[in-house]
């Protein structure tokens, strides 16, 4: 992506939240992340979130997640839109990464300062000075988890900077649904950050979606919005309740661990995490091998145990 406007052009539909596969060593497999993206996107994804929560940042140097951008950017070019996380605790690391993203033709995702008091004017201003940094506008990254949840008030306000392109959506509570796809969508674009309840954003007017799970359920993902798309609400919410096994066994030993278990129940290389986190026990991850096995989808199905 060139530019803010074409940046607004390519950011919407299905994106995959790319976790970070690293090695036992602790370093990243680099040819284990070429074969992830490559899958998603040979399938029809519309695009790809780097370096994200579920990217492992907070545990990675700048200069590991700066490789890490480069890396994408070289194997990806212009096939598909990457939204490259440049969030950080340093506002100096959070300009530097927010530059090279776009740079290199990324659309930088960065989240509110990590400040423990902070007010909704100074948050308004942090976007505003770190708009510049980027030919290709900014992304929102409004997290819960991990920072201050912005007031659908606040992202209204922020939605008028020039150079804000577009909000990842953390805060999928009905009341801020509706107002943001009544007083947002359209002047902005708006995914969805989870896809534990994406169908009712979507149907809603949400532009896309963000998924964590695709990396290990690509198919059911996919199939899943492609009915929302085509109209098939009913078709798109039975597929969305199939897999709720996974999504439960998510919540019960956390992300992007899980996920990552989940491909290598596939025999696809989701890798280690870093600490503080910590893999799945091996009982866990019997459990997960199991429960993907179960999945009524026989293009799952038939994936498990070939690579």
């Amino acid at each position: 992506m060139k530019d803010k406007d074409e940046a607004f052009a390519r950011v919407k539909g299905l994106f995959n939240i790319t976790v970070t596969p690293f090695k036992r060593d602790g370093s990243v497999d680099k040819t284990a992340m070429r074969e992830n993206i490559a899958r998603v996107l040979d399938l029809g994804y519309d695009g790809l979130l780097i370096g994200g929560t579920y990217g492992e940042f907070p545990a990675m140097s700048p200069e590991e997640r700066a490789d890490l951008f480069r890396f994408v950017a070289g194997e990806v070019g212009n096939r598909a839109p990457l939204l490259l996380c440049t969030a950080h605790s340093d506002v100096r690391v959070v300009r530097d990464l927010t530059h090279l993203a776009s740079e290199l033709g990324g659309l930088p995702m960065v989240t509110a300062p990590y400040v423990s008091e902070v007010e909704e004017g100074h948050i308004h201003d942090f976007f505003r000075d770190i708009v510049p940094e980027s030919q290709t506008g900014i992304m929102i990254y409004n997290a819960p988890g991990i920072g201050i949840t912005l007031s659908p008030a606040l992202i209204e306000r922020l939605a008028g900077i020039d150079g804000i392109v577009a909000l990842k959506q953390g805060d999928l509570s009905p009341g801020t649904v509706d107002r943001l796809v009544s007083s947002v969508v359209g002047r902005i674009r708006v995914l969805a950050a989870s896809d534990l309840v994406f169908p009712g954003v979507i149907v809603a007017g949400f532009d896309g979606l963000s998924s964590t799970n695709s990396c290990a359920i690509p198919e059911i993902i996919l199939e899943t919005y492609q009915r929302l798309n085509a109209g098939d609400a009913l078709a798109a919410g039975a597929l969305h309740r199939s897999w709720y096994p996974l999504r439960a066994l998510c919540r019960r030993y956390g992300q992007p661990q899980t996920t990552k278990a989940a491909m290598n129940a596939r025999a696809w290389t989701g890798g280690h995490v870093r600490r503080p986190l910590r893999n799945v026990t091996e009982e866990q991850a019997r459990e997960i091998v199991d429960v993907i096995a179960k999945l009524p989808t026989v293009a799952v199905a038939a994936a498990i145990g070939h690579r």
